[in-house]
């Protein structure tokens, strides 16, 4: 099947800041049930999954009301702002991410990303990373709760079909375990998985990824787009 577009995850993709929303995440959980999270608790319940996930599973499976889950959302997302805005130079684009992008351009192959995060990091992140320099805001896929979250791939589904792009002939580039199963239950054409090289071994063993890359300047665009 021939590549035609590209949906990006963000965070942890684009973005390297998944230590930041990490720490965020700790301090909630020592906040709610008085205990941090585990290794395991982080990639079951926090990497790639929305924030009504996490805080559900974080109040014992209680169903929150929403005016309690968007309280706790835009508590945990400010803790998350006030981390970023604190790191200074370090929150940036990933290494090889804007290169990427600019090449992807030259070649005017079809791009956005499908991201768990809320509008409110969503605004975050195009006031602080000058993202309309590459991404329509009217294309980029958010989780505004209409949608079941990873690993369902309601999110990639919507961002392939905003750049008019069956997901069969999209390369998708993901870092969670939850996002790599909600692409291959999507059925994406090419899934490659971002991570540390201590990672490569576990994210290879992810059913349906083609590649693990340890950055974004490790992709042959024009080999997998020619």
């Amino acid at each position: 099947m021939k590549l035609r577009g590209v949906v990006f995850d963000f965070n942890g993709v684009l973005l390297w800041d998944t230590h930041l929303h990490e720490q965020a995440w700790q301090l909630f959980s020592e906040r709610l049930r008085g205990y941090a999270f585990t290794a395991e608790e982080m990639d079951l319940h926090v990497h790639g999954r929305n924030n009504k996930h996490t805080l559900t599973y974080l109040s014992g499976g209680r169903e929150l009301t929403v005016a309690e889950l968007n309280s706790l959302i835009e508590q945990k997302e400010r803790t998350y702002h006030e981390l970023a805005i604190a790191a200074g130079d370090q929150y940036c684009f990933s290494p090889g991410a804007l290169a990427l992008l600019e090449k992807l351009q030259q070649l005017q192959i079809p791009f956005t990303i499908a991201t768990a995060s809320p509008k409110l990091n969503v605004d975050f992140y195009y006031q602080q990373l000058d993202l309309g320099r590459w991404f329509d805001p009217a294309k980029l896929v958010f989780d505004d709760g209409s949608r079941p979250g990873k690993p369902e791939p309601a999110l990639f589904l919507a961002a392939a079909a905003q750049i008019d792009v069956p997901f069969n002939e999209c390369l998708l580039i993901e870092d969670s375990l939850s996002g790599l199963e909600a692409a291959r239950r999507g059925g994406a054409g090419y899934i490659v998985a971002l991570g540390p090289k201590e990672k490569h071994a576990r994210l290879s063993e992810a059913e349906g990824v083609h590649q693990v890359i340890s950055q974004l300047d490790e992709l042959d665009v024009s080999a997998l787009f020619g």
